[in-house]
């Protein structure tokens, strides 16, 4: 009795890897070329066309993108991350500082802003570097709430008013494609790094940390330069947000600079980058969308996340990927 299966066949333009193709046409080449491309295109023409509300959702959901970003870069180390707020935090508080005591100009604040909290941030997080797992994550977890209550308790900083009068941006279209075109180059920068021999050394760490030290590596040297990289990022988006909002207060400490990223990263895709962005795109606008619901805000946000997570649990982007870059035929086996 003969019966029948599916069977997934890749569209024969791949030759080694996801990077490296065997072309023959015009055609093979769009088809290569397309999925990059159009999605840039379009979040360069997205200012243009969305109306100021919208604009500022859109500047809102690049900055959790590289969020998400730089957690699917730690994760990629082995390290879980649940404290993106800190990173977010300490780059905020360091550009406040540096405008409202320094008096620094704007294009000095956030590259210092970026640099020194990421320094910052890696400097706390040295003693907890031979954690792993669980004990990491917690870690990570409780510093940016302790930070939230020292900054209440001292009144330090601002305190619980937080520091105001942080000099804005000049120019909107200026606010809004400086922080697209650093989305650009984080996504495509990480995506680079981890194919090079640098960003293998990275991931062997999370795949087999024993085997990389036998090989005569400082894993927590490694690791530390991760975090520094993650937290780089983070703070430049605390930084950015400083100034677009001319406030930095308690707030940005909040649970949702951790929580939403790793959502983010998780119903887009983890390993990817693109689908954290991806990610990050779906689940920012929704939330914004689901505003004029209510109280039922919460539940219908909560009941996506749900089906987004259990009916693709490897994330919208390795579903979309697998179905653009294979197909599906029915064959006949033998009983």
């Amino acid at each position: 009795m003969k019966q029948r299966r599916k069977e997934r066949i890749d569209r024969g333009t791949k030759a080694r890897s996801d990077d490296i193709f065997a072309l023959t046409s015009y055609r093979e080449m769009l088809y290569v070329a397309v999925p990059p491309v159009l999605p840039v295109i379009a979040l360069l023409v997205m200012p243009l066309i969305l109306p100021p509300y919208w604009q500022k959702v859109l500047l809102q959901t690049t900055i959790f993108a590289l969020l998400a970003i730089s957690w699917d870069f730690l994760v990629s180390v082995g390290m879980v991350s649940l404290g993106q707020a800190l990173f977010f935090g300490m780059g905020a508080y360091v550009a406040g500082c540096l405008d409202h005591y320094a008096g620094l100009p704007i294009w000095l604040t956030i590259p210092l802003a970026t640099v020194f909290g990421g320094a910052l941030c890696t400097v706390l997080l040295l003693p907890v570097l031979r954690l792993r797992g669980v004990y990491f994550s917690m870690v990570t977890l409780v510093l940016p709430l302790m930070l939230e209550r020292i900054i209440e308790a001292t009144g330090m900083l601002g305190g619980t008013e937080g520091l105001t009068g942080i000099k804005p941006f000049g120019n909107s279209w200026v606010e809004m494609y400086v922080v697209i075109i650093v989305l650009l180059i984080a996504l495509f920068g990480f995506r680079r790094l981890v194919t090079t021999d640098y960003g293998l050394v990275l991931k062997a760490i999370k795949d087999n940390d024993r085997s990389v030290m036998s090989a005569g590596i400082n894993i927590y040297w490694m690791k530390a330069q991760a975090l520094f990289i993650s937290g780089s990022v983070g703070s430049f988006c605390g930084a950015y947000i400083t100034h677009v909002y001319m406030f930095v207060g308690m707030p940005d400490f909040a649970l949702d600079y951790s929580i939403l990223p790793l959502a983010s990263a998780v119903v887009g895709g983890m390993g990817t980058f693109a689908g954290s962005v991806m990610g990050a795109f779906i689940l920012v606008p929704l939330s914004e969308a689901l505003r004029n619901v209510g109280g039922l805000r919460i539940v219908l946000y909560a009941m996506s996340l749900v089906v987004f997570i259990v009916l693709l649990p490897e994330g919208i982007f390795h579903y979309i990927q697998r179905k653009y870059q294979q197909f599906e035929r029915w064959v006949e086996v033998e009983g």
